[in-house]
């Protein structure tokens, strides 16, 4: 039988976390959801013309940035930039969000289109909700949602800023 990593420690770290996250980094980025019902799709099933997204909603999380990269072809410079988010995955289901591969989200008056989505950061190496033993249902967690995104140009996207 484990003895840590029980509801009440993954509420601590959640908590913790929370605070961490919301008032000390602050850092927020605005989530844009594809609609896939609404999106037209080629026989690929590729987006065929412009794809629709939800309003923004805005998302605390931890962002880790690679620094840019630039090439050079026939048709002109090009940037490359990366970042890396990590959110709390407590804070995605109260707000019923699943991250998903094409979503985009804005950080720092850029676009960023999301390639790759890893969720499986556990507590203590567990989630009791693939437990195989009856001990470990109550000890460890799924706590957080990974997710790798690139820079993606706004007009590509069909997205455009209104001035206020």
């Amino acid at each position: 039988m484990a003895l840590f990593g029980n509801r009440r420690d993954v509420n601590l770290f959640t908590t913790v976390n929370r605070e961490l996250l919301r008032y000390i980094i602050s850092q927020e980025v605005g989530y844009y959801k594809c609609k896939l019902n609404e999106t037209q799709s080629n026989l690929y099933g590729e987006a065929a013309s412009a794809r629709y997204y939800t309003d923004p909603v805005l998302i605390t999380c931890l962002i880790s940035k690679v620094d840019q990269t630039w090439t050079s072809d026939d048709f002109g410079p090009d940037v490359n930039h990366a970042v890396t988010i990590n959110f709390l995955r407590e804070d995605l289901q109260d707000i019923q969000l699943v991250p998903e591969v094409g979503d985009v989200f804005t950080y720092l008056d850029n676009y960023f289109e999301i390639d790759t989505v890893a969720d499986n950061q556990f507590v203590v190496g567990k989630d009791f909700e693939h437990a195989y033993s009856a001990d470990l249902t109550t000890f460890g967690r799924n706590f957080s949602i990974t997710v790798t995104a690139h820079l993606i140009p706004a007009d590509k996207l069909g997205l455009s800023k209104e001035r206020t």
